[in-house]
Formats: structure tokens, sequence, C-alpha cells
């Protein structure tokens, strides 16, 4: 296979340690973007180590455009960072959909999480939970069905049956705790075609998914999805951008800046991150 693309991250986060501490056990061609500088300043946010770690993503994706990497693999950012560095994108993920010429949440790209337990797709990310409520949309609902559905038979040669999270408790008990499912209720009947159901009571959904149920479950919200994920299988998930012309994939944690540079920080996440994009790359 072509070699992976893998970016250090952050310098002053655990990025290149444990993309460093990964390799050693693993046989897999990959090339390396991005840089440390000496001496580091660990655990500091900074402009410079914006512009480095943007710097390294710009890079991987060239190579990949070029035919010469086949899937990327991405450490850790800090999102302070690289707004210092003065980037308008609060992550990796709407930064790579805006250079890959995507528009549009939920209908040209969204966040999926990946692991032996469950696996999850979310209809919102980086806003505050009152935010991603209120912007419930049925039309959303239905579009990221589609994205799921179609990316999903791609990664697994079928297509998925997609469990879709009520946002309130009982899934609202008939209009008692709340009106939001009959807007997620609409958006599951738009998605004519697709294997879909829901809404379901969050609170069994993830469960009745692990068990066999459901192949992928569709969240409301970033940690309705990612509470049950990182607490299942924290060291064996990864967060996939899905929409993207060519496979993005990585850790599902931050930049660490607390044990940066003491040499402690866990690399199986990371580890399982590039295992995983080897398996599913294609060339």
């Amino acid at each position: 296979m072509k070699p992976l693309a893998i970016t250090l991250g952050d310098p002053a986060g655990i990025g290149p340690e444990i993309v460093e501490k990964a390799l050693r056990d693993l046989d897999v061609p990959v090339r390396i973007f991005g840089k440390v500088p000496q001496p580091v300043r660990y655990g500091e946010i900074s402009g410079e180590y914006g512009r480095i770690a943007l710097q390294a993503i710009d890079d991987a994706v060239d190579a990949i455009e070029r035919g010469e990497c086949s899937a990327l693999v991405t450490a850790p950012i800090h999102k302070q960072s690289i707004a210092l560095a003065g980037s308008p994108f609060p992550g990796h993920t709407e930064l790579l959909a805006h250079r890959a010429g995507l528009k549009r949440y939920a209908h040209d790209y969204a966040m999926y999480f990946d692991s032996p337990s469950i696996r999850t797709v979310l209809l919102s990310v980086h806003e505050s939970l009152r935010d991603a409520i209120a912007s419930i949309d049925a039309e959303d609902i239905a579009a990221l069905a589609r994205l799921t559905s179609r990316e999903l038979a791609r990664l697994y040669g079928k297509a998925p049956r997609i469990g879709v999270a009520a946002v309130n408790p009982h899934a609202g008990e008939g209009g008692r705790f709340g009106d939001e499912e009959q807007t997620i209720a609409r958006g599951v009947a738009m998605a004519e075609g697709i294997d879909i159901s829901g809404p379901h009571p969050a609170d069994t959904l993830f469960l009745a998914a692990r068990e066999g149920k459901y192949d992928v479950v569709m969240a409301m919200y970033h940690d309705q999805a990612l509470i049950p994920v990182k607490t299942l299988d924290f060291a064996r998930s990864v967060n996939v951008t899905i929409g993207l012309p060519y496979l993005r994939v990585s850790v599902d944690h931050g930049t660490a800046f607390d044990i940066a540079g003491k040499g402690i920080a866990d690399a199986a996440p990371m580890r399982y991150a590039i295992e995983w994009a080897a398996r599913h790359a294609v060339n």
C-alpha cells in the first residue's frame, strides 16, 4: 500500500510522542509531516506551534492529492493555537472539509466515530448544547442519514442499519418532556431508501447498538455520542471525517498539555488509529 500520511499535531502536545511510540510496534509504511522545534515549550498555547501544525496538515493533504500517500492520520492540534495562527476553523474536521470544498455539515461531511463496541455519527459538533438542540433540523437528519449510509457502505461493503437517538428523556414521552422528537421523526421519515429508525431513547439505544441491533447510532449532539464511545473503548476508537475524497482518521483525544514532554503518554489510541487507517485505506 501507499504510505499513510501522519501529522504530528501541535508540537507542544503529546502528538509527536505518541506517533513515535506507536510506530515502534507497527510495520506500516508511513510519511511523517510536521516538526518539533528545539527546545520545545511543552504545554504552551502558541501561534508559532499552531502554524507548524497547520503547515503539516497542508503538506500531508498535498501528498495525498498528488497520489503519494493513501490516507491521513492526524495527531491532536490545539484549537487556541491554530486560532492564534490565523485559522478560522475550530478543528481538523472543518478545516479539511473547507479545503475539499465541502460546505454543509451533515450534508457534505460529518464527524463519525468507529470502535469495536459502537459506531456513531454526530448531527452537530462544536457548539453549545443549547445551540445544538435548537438547531435540530429534519432535512439535516435525512441528509446525514444518506451521507452515513453511503460512506459506511464504502468502508464495510454494505449499507448500515441506522438508529437515531432522541434528545429528551424517554424520547420525549409523547411530548411531555419536549417536542424535538417530532422534528427528529420527520427527518427519519424523509430518509427514504435508508435502513433507519427512531427516534429511540438515547439511554438504551447505544446498548442496543453494542448488542448488534444497529450498525451506527446517529447522535443529536457531541457528548451524547462521545460519552459512550470513550467510556467503552477509549483506546480503540477513531474519529473519521466522512465525506472527504480521502480517508482521514484521528485519535479521539486532545493534546494533553498537562502531560506533554513527560514521556508518559499512552500511545495505544494512536497505534489503533494507524492500524485502522491501514486496514481501510484505498490506494
